[in-house]
């Protein structure tokens, strides 16, 4: 019978490998890895923040999914970045809204977002009949705002991850030489 060494204790992240680099710059560090563009990852993070805000509750996963499908960006990148800015669309839900009544010169209704959901449970028909003038300012708002969002995002990312994109060539190459 043999007796193995007991295994190694698992060591915890250290304090500087926090959420954000544990969870999110390790799926980017992996498709960087697997050969994916620096640039086409800072467009598809900069879609997808802005698919993320869309001002109609329960559609973001869908616009993210048709949008990676259509323009073939990362799948996990782009689903990531919506799960990640969701509640970025809560915040901006009724300023979208509010912003679509300006621009389109709508009556102010008085909104809240649990009004929103007692009206839309208390019947989807009568929600759109209630809401839906002011869903569609909300969404006029939004195309107005998405794609300087996506460019200024874009603009912002691609610099940060063409440096990431760097480092992990380097390692890729260092860990390459060192096995030969």
């Amino acid at each position: 019978m043999t007796c193995l060494p007991p295994a190694p204790p698992e060591t915890p992240p250290s304090p500087r490998e926090g959420f954000w680099r544990r969870r999110v710059g390790s799926v980017i560090v992996a498709q960087l890895s697997q050969g994916v563009t620096p640039d086409r990852i800072a467009f598809t993070l900069a879609l997808a923040v802005a698919l993320a805000t869309f001002p109609i509750l329960g559609s973001t996963t869908l616009l993210c999914a048709a949008a990676g499908f259509a323009l073939r960006l990362n799948q996990p990148i782009i689903q990531l970045a919506n799960w990640l800015f969701y509640p970025l669309q809560l915040l901006l839900l009724i300023p979208f809204y509010r912003m679509g009544e300006w621009i389109f010169g709508t009556p102010h209704l008085a909104l809240s977002i649990p009004q929103m959901v007692e009206r839309f449970n208390a019947g989807p028909l009568r929600f759109i009949a209630d809401f839906g003038v002011i869903a569609l300012g909300g969404i006029g708002a939004w195309c107005l705002t998405a794609p300087v969002v996506v460019a200024v995002l874009y603009v912002m990312l691609r610099p940060v991850l063409r440096a990431v994109g760097v480092r992990v060539s380097r390692a890729r190459e260092s860990a390459a030489t060192q096995r030969h």
